[in-house]
């Protein structure tokens, strides 16, 4: 990868390793927070013969394939290993890893795993159907995505590996113990697990407990930023780094990412734009949805909780639309040295606000508690071909994403008091000054765009940087190094139009959802359980 900035062979510089659904990527920053070199490797997750819904994690071959990632990455900043002053791991959120009592990993799952559906089930209908309320007003989690009903399937299918077990950790903490020797957890990644609780940012035993799952296998809490061990002698011999580095606490893919955007303030809202996109609002203390339809995560920054609503597969629509009937503008693209976003957006731009009608169907709000979506369609499709085309639909699935995005931060707003006066943008769809447009003309917010999109990797190395006495607090440091790119403010005339699109949306929506009650359509993906 292309260097991003000259290294200063007088300074000192920070690492994040930072594994994502689909590749894991070692990171180089400066101090002051610019990008230096990146190593990345993507990975696939191995679905068991029989198993329906199984994604586990290799745990042999992704070690390597960090390792790998962490020598590109010294290679292609051309720094010695000791000038790296510390690293930290983050994660997707939700997978998890077992070690037996030798402290050796020995199963691990992907964030996508979902083999437990059964499971899920089962643990809903305890204790009168009232097991998922506790879990949810303790935690924030519904079980749908929770480490649970995972342990329980291994119970019920795997006793050799559940009887073995004696620690399980996320994804981030097991990059960390491989390099480190030290096992922890962190608030804001185990908070996905649906066994911590909300206020003590410590385990609730009691809910394994109360599932007839066993209770010592949880790893001790550490917050991010705590320093927790050194590169070992035999981890450096793999990975490249020097021996004796410190090794500090990560956390969550997302809630680094809002530290890495400055988002790290009560009231503060980011929407963060890749494959799936989560809008997320810092609360001024823990709370829940009455009506269960938000999640509540700990946020990196200590006593702060993120409400988080995500909308699904909002970029995968897009490559999925792009690859499937775009492939002369891609060629177009190519030959102009564009990216074909780039030019489906210029194509967009000549489209009406409003899409002339047309209303796409893919994801819907969350709804934690019973999480399900339509079938994936195109409703109102003229055949007019100055009107339905290429571009009016591309337009119509920028609108369609800010839409859903404007309904997540409602719910969020009706049950927690809390609404912003700006929205932090940022991820692959901050790329696109016309979906930032939209963005802020279908919220009315003004929409502020990073310079560092994808701000993951940067808030774990801020993470990195703190437990190494670099830089004082999480927050601070996260303020301090956000670069603004550009801002929207938003178009009142427009604004107007999409709230009509908006309400006729939500209720064609609902209508097709009826569709899939019905058996008479597919949904786009059903929560396991339901």
């Amino acid at each position: 990868m292309a260097r991003l900035c000259t290294p200063d062979p007088s300074g000192h510089y920070l690492m994040a390793l930072d594994a994502g659904t689909g590749s894991v990527r070692a990171v180089i920053f400066d101090l002051e927070g610019n990008q230096l070199a990146t190593g990345q490797a993507e990975w696939q997750h191995l679905a068991v013969p029989d198993v329906p819904g199984s994604m586990e994690f290799d745990l042999v071959n992704n070690w390597r394939l960090a390792c790998q990632c962490i020598r590109q990455a010294l290679h292609e900043a051309a720094i010695a290993p000791q000038a790296i002053a510390a690293v930290a791991a983050c994660s997707m959120r939700e997978g998890i890893v077992i070690y037996d009592s030798d402290g050796q990993p020995i199963w691990a799952c992907a964030n996508v795993d979902a083999r437990a559906a059964r499971e899920v089930s089962e643990l809903k209908a305890l204790y009168d159907n009232t097991f998922e309320n506790e879990v949810y007003r303790c935690s924030g989690q519904t079980l749908a995505l929770s480490a649970m009903p995972r342990l329980l399937w291994l119970a019920h299918h795997r006793p050799d590996i559940y009887r073995r077990a004696a620690t399980v950790t996320m994804i981030s903490d097991w990059l960390a113990y491989m390099l480190s020797g030290e096992l922890a957890v962190d608030p804001s990644n185990a908070g996905t697990t649906g066994l911590l609780d909300l206020v003590s940012r410590d385990w609730k035993r009691g809910l394994l407990e109360m599932a007839g799952l066993r209770s010592d296998i949880l790893s001790p809490v550490k917050e991010t930023g705590t320093p927790l061990g050194a590169v070992s002698a035999d981890a450096a011999q793999q990975c490249g780094l020097r021996a004796g580095t410190p090794v500090v606490v990560g956390g969550g893919d997302v809630q680094l990412g809002c530290l890495g955007l400055g988002v790290v303030r009560p009231a503060q809202t980011a929407v963060l734009g890749g494959t799936f996109w989560q809008q997320v609002v810092n609360l001024p203390q823990p709370v829940t949805d009455p009506a269960m339809n938000v999640r509540i995560n700990p946020h990196v920054i200590p006593g702060m909780v993120q409400s988080e609503s995500i909308s699904f597969f909002t970029g995968l629509t897009m490559r999925w639309f792009r690859d499937a009937f775009c492939a002369e503008e891609k060629l177009i693209a190519e030959r102009l040295g564009i990216d074909a976003y780039t030019l489906l957006e210029e194509m967009a731009g000549r489209v009406p606000p409003g899409a002339w009608g047309v209303m796409p169907i893919f994801s819907d709000v969350m709804r934690f508690k019973s999480w399900y979506h339509a079938a994936p369609a195109f409703i109102n499709l003229s055949l007019d071909p100055l009107k339905c085309n290429k571009a009016t639909l591309f337009r119509a699935l920028e609108e369609n994403a800010a839409i859903v995005s404007a309904c997540n931060l409602q719910q969020i707003a009706e049950f927690s008091g809390v609404k912003p006066d700006t929205l932090v943008f940022a991820g692959g769809g901050a790329k696109g000054r016309l979906w930032s447009q939209i963005l802020a003309d279908v919220s009315g917010l003004p929409v502020r765009v990073p310079v560092v999109k994808e701000a993951t990797a940067l808030g774990c190395a801020i993470a990195a940087g703190v437990g190494a006495g670099i830089y004082a607090t999480l927050a601070e440091t996260g303020e301090r190094l956000v670069r603004w790119d550009r801002e929207h403010q938003p178009n009142g005339d427009n604004r107007e139009i999409y709230q009509q699109a908006r309400e006729k949306w939500q209720a064609v929506y609902q209508d097709q959802r009826g569709l899939v009650d019905g058996g008479l359509t597919t949904s786009l993906w059903k929560a396991p359980g339901l």
